[in-house]
């Protein structure tokens, strides 16, 4: 068991997918961070005398996590999933109610810590968007902003891209990987690369936190901004 005052201690929701896995990597390497759990239904094939793995099925349920949350200092949530990739249903599912759910016992098991939230660009709070993914995207913004932690992080990055070659999850993040060099040079802050993202919510993670509650959103301007500097 790491000692508690030997970093910051860190847990990681869906860190076998693009953003959560560098995440992972990256939170290893840092001095700051003494401690890493991942919560997924996957193993991440990663050995590290800093990583805990906890493998959990239901996230409709988190309650069993309630011991491996304890005493942690922030949270990165990048559980997603992609649009067109599964029904509406699932994708509320999995953006709203596992995002909700997990905040709920980890505030419980952690009050005092920091969460992320891995949104994306257009998220709408006020829930009118036509599109379901900034609806639902917004529902969790609002409920996490309302769970009670001394500070959230909402990331809103738009094209993501992935750096390593992946198997693409529908046609136009397949066209989007396809033109990525000219897409980047013509709309420069509508890209981040997958990398840079994690890197700016595992430093983010390992900011003292100030004594008021905030809620601080980054857009995908901001987030190249920190990346970059």
């Amino acid at each position: 068991m790491t000692p508690l005052d030997a970093g910051k201690r860190l847990v990681i929701v869906g860190a076998t997918g693009m953003v959560g896995g560098y995440a992972v990597r990256y939170a290893l390497d840092r001095a700051a961070v003494g401690g890493v759990t991942t919560i997924g239904r996957k193993p991440t094939g990663i050995t590290h005398p800093k990583l805990n793995e906890v493998l959990h099925q239901d996230f409709a349920d988190c309650s069993r996590l309630a011991d491996a949350l304890s005493r942690q200092d922030a949270a990165i949530f990048c559980l997603g999933a992609y649009t067109g990739a599964v029904q509406d249903a699932d994708l509320r599912r999995v953006t709203v109610d596992y995002a909700v759910e997990f905040a709920r016992v980890f505030h419980d098991s952690s009050p005092r810590a920091t969460f992320e939230f891995l949104s994306g660009s257009g998220a709408d709070p006020t829930g009118r968007s036509r599109m379901a993914f900034a609806r639902y995207k917004g529902e969790a913004e609002n409920a996490l902003t309302a769970a009670g932690f001394p500070a959230v992080y909402i990331f809103r990055p738009a094209y993501i891209y992935p750096v390593q070659a992946r198997r693409e999850p529908t046609f136009s993040y397949r066209v989007l990987r396809a033109i990525y060099p000219v897409f980047r040079l013509l709309f420069l802050n509508q890209v981040i690369r997958a990398d840079d993202l994690a890197r700016t919510m595992v430093d983010a993670a390992v900011r003292d936190v100030a004594a008021e509650r905030q809620t601080i959103v980054l857009e995908n301007r901001n987030i190249r901004a920190l990346a970059a500097s």
